[in-house]
């Protein structure tokens, strides 16, 4: 018999992986990225005291197009480098979340680098 393919654990299980070897730090927090079918997500992460320093995602007002999509994923990551950069954060690591670096989530990283995030 053959089994479904469970995506959704495929994804947390590469996560789990790639978060066994990316630790983020006061000086250089974590760029955390999560994507729904309708909304992106991107959080900066200090993981030695557990807090979020900045987030941002297609749900908030400065960016116009609504839907997780490579349009959105410039738009998210270039307002999470200007917002990085106003708390003083230029050095970050990043976290794909176990997706594939292509398409939405390279978009996000490419506009976050030419923002003026470091990773």
């Amino acid at each position: 018999m053959i089994k479904k393919i469970d995506r959704k654990e495929q994804r947390t299980r590469r996560h789990e992986r790639v978060r066994n070897k990316i630790f983020g730090t006061e000086s250089r927090p974590r760029l955390c990225v999560f994507r729904s079918n309708s909304n992106l997500y991107v959080q900066v992460i200090d993981d030695v005291n557990g807090n979020t320093l900045v987030q941002a995602s297609t749900l908030d007002k400065e960016v116009k197009t609504k839907h997780a999509n490579c349009e959105a994923a410039k738009e998210v990551g270039s307002l999470i480098a200007k917002r990085a950069l106003e708390k003083n954060i230029k050095e970050v690591v990043f976290d794909r979340g176990g997706y594939i670096y292509h398409g939405v989530i390279k978009d996000l990283a490419e506009a976050a680098r030419q923002g003026g995030l470091q990773f």
